[in-house]
């Protein structure tokens, strides 16, 4: 049975390739997608795509362990580790239990662009081989949060 992982935030789908950080880009971290929320977002709610537990509470980035096991990291914007935190808010903590659509991070948006770093978020699959990848929303697409992102067919 495939592993669904749903869109964390509403906003418009880029291919892993299109990630201006080669660490995601190539792939390093795992198979996925990213997302770009809409240029007017004041505030981004990040939730969680799947059920599963919360592994490590960044505040700019949470990885969950899903059902199944998988590492699932949502990496809200790139290079936003040096923000230290101003402008996001974290909701959940480890080891706490998640279900889709819980709310994980507050981002306050206008905090991350005026430091002019990119909201783009990659949200992967770690360690996973791309052949698991099934995409459920293209690239260019607009979303709306919890709408199918990918889902993971069982390692072989």
């Amino acid at each position: 049975m495939s592993l669904q992982i749903r869109v964390p935030f509403a906003g418009r789908i880029m291919g892993l390739d299109e990630v201006p950080d080669p660490v995601f880009a190539q792939g390093m971290v795992g198979a996925g997608l990213a997302l770009m929320p809409a240029d007017d977002a004041a505030t981004v709610e990040v939730v969680a795509p799947v059920a599963g537990t919360v592994l490590k509470a960044m505040p700019h980035a949470i990885a969950l362990i899903a059902e199944d096991g998988t590492g699932i990291l949502v990496h809200v914007g790139l290079d936003t580790v040096g923000l230290k935190g101003r402008g996001f808010e974290v909701l959940v903590e480890k080891k706490q239990a998640v279900q889709p659509g819980d709310p994980m991070l507050r981002v306050d948006a206008a905090v991350v662009r005026e430091a002019g770093l990119s909201l783009c978020t990659p949200v992967v699959a770690m360690d996973t081989a791309p052949e698991r990848l099934e995409l459920e929303a293209a690239a260019g697409a607009h979303v709306e949060a919890l709408g199918p992102l990918f889902a993971l067919q069982p390692a072989p």
